[in-house]
């Protein structure tokens, strides 16, 4: 079979990958405790699911609109423009199945050959991928232990050439878990003001955060708003990850490009899941609040934990429910660790270079799991270790 070039330019997410070899080991017998896959481990809350019967019943069960209900598109303009404090029509919504689509369809719709894409290393594996496959060039912005994992703006300045035609922004940041303080997001928008420059500001955790952390979006900024593409969605907010349910906040010369590339791939996202986003933004938010809650009592046991591990480090995620420590003093590098863990352990994580070049020597562990599995996790761990 001749396939086409570009298929082997795409890159793939481990996690499902990993998830695929938990599962057959767990259909042999084995039982493995799951750290490895970005999913609230929490069902979706029951108003949710109510309104999506209701919305069965009403006859929400045909075509929608490509950019998605238009009363959808409303709810989605009222919560982005309270929540970033920017104002958002709902003709500046495209609701898309999952938050990945918003990604592949700014590449598509932004990036062509010799075009630049400064993105965070380690960082979502997709965004390289993307980059590869629309036919730009990936550079690679280093996400340093010593700096916290935060950007050093220093570098990404150096990074900035007139070929930059996007930069990608994940504030909470996966797989570090770390947010973008407010000081270098302004850092970042005065670098880039003189430039033709888009920015795809990731912010898919935003509702997930501790410690007094801050989301702080670059369209705030004077100037930016039609220059930024906003990408969030319900998955991890309201543990909907199997409705896929996303949505990307465009300027209004976009939203007809990228309602196109939806029409001829999607149609359209499912507008019983449609439906219930409205129940999710407007609905009770008791059900997050708990969720989040729970994040940061497991954050605080799982991070305590792995530092009790000989050769591991690991510092404290602000976002998000990743830890993402250190362990090369254990003499192995990270996939050949996660792979012992699984086999040997039956603990599932992820190796760092899953999330490029810049995360050998690290291990991706989620926290979207019980503190239960998550002591047991740290003890098998360490026995295994020995």
């Amino acid at each position: 079979m001749q396939l086409a070039d570009r298929v082997f330019r795409l890159g793939t997410e481990t996690a499902f990958e990993v998830l695929a070899r938990a599962r057959k080991l767990e259909a042999e017998g084995k039982k493995i405790i799951h750290l490895q896959i970005g999913e609230p481990d929490f069902t979706t809350p029951k108003n949710i699911c109510d309104a999506a019967i209701k919305a069965i019943q009403n006859g929400y069960t045909h075509y929608t609109p490509a950019a998605g209900i238009m009363e959808v598109r409303k709810v989605i303009a009222d919560y982005v423009s309270r929540t970033r404090e920017i104002n958002v029509s709902p003709e500046n919504v495209v609701i898309t199945p999952g938050g990945k689509p918003i990604m592949f369809y700014t590449m598509l719709a932004l990036i062509g050959k010799g075009d630049e894409v400064i993105y965070p290393n380690p960082g979502f594996p997709i965004y390289e991928s993307m980059i590869n496959f629309a036919g730009g060039t990936a550079v690679p912005l280093p996400l340093r232990e010593e700096n916290n994992f935060d950007i050093d703006v220093n570098e990404f300045e150096k990074l900035v050439t007139n070929r930059t035609k996007l930069v990608i922004i994940n504030s909470p940041g996966n797989p570090t878990g770390r947010t973008i303080s407010k000081k270098d997001i302004e850092k970042i928008a005065e670098m880039l003001k003189n430039k033709d420059t888009y920015i795809l500001s990731d912010e898919i955790y935003s509702r997930i955060l501790y410690d007094n952390a801050e989301c702080f979006s670059i369209s705030k900024i004077d100037g930016f708003k039609d220059r930024t593409i906003i990408l969030d969605g319900f998955s991890k907010t309201y543990a909907m990850t199997g409705w896929r349910a996303g949505y990307g906040i465009f300027n209004t010369d976009l939203v007809p490009i990228i309602s196109k590339l939806m029409v001829n791939s999607n149609s359209c996202t499912n507008a019983i899941t449609q439906m219930a986003c409205i129940e999710a933004l407007t609905g009770p938010q008791t059900e997050v609040d708990k969720m989040v809650a729970e994040f940061k009592k497991r954050r605080e046991v799982l991070v305590k934990g792995l530092n009790s591990i000989p050769g591991f480090s690991c510092l404290t995620p602000n976002g998000a429910f990743y830890a993402f420590p250190n362990i090369s003093k254990t003499g192995y590098k990270s996939k050949a660790l996660a792979d012992k863990l699984l086999l040997e352990a039956g603990v599932a994580t992820l190796a760092g270079t899953s999330f490029g070049k810049f995360g050998e020597g690290y291990l991706r562990v989620s926290y979207a799991n019980s503190i239960e599995n998550i002591n047991l996790a740290i003890e098998k761990i360490k026995d295994n270790l020995k």
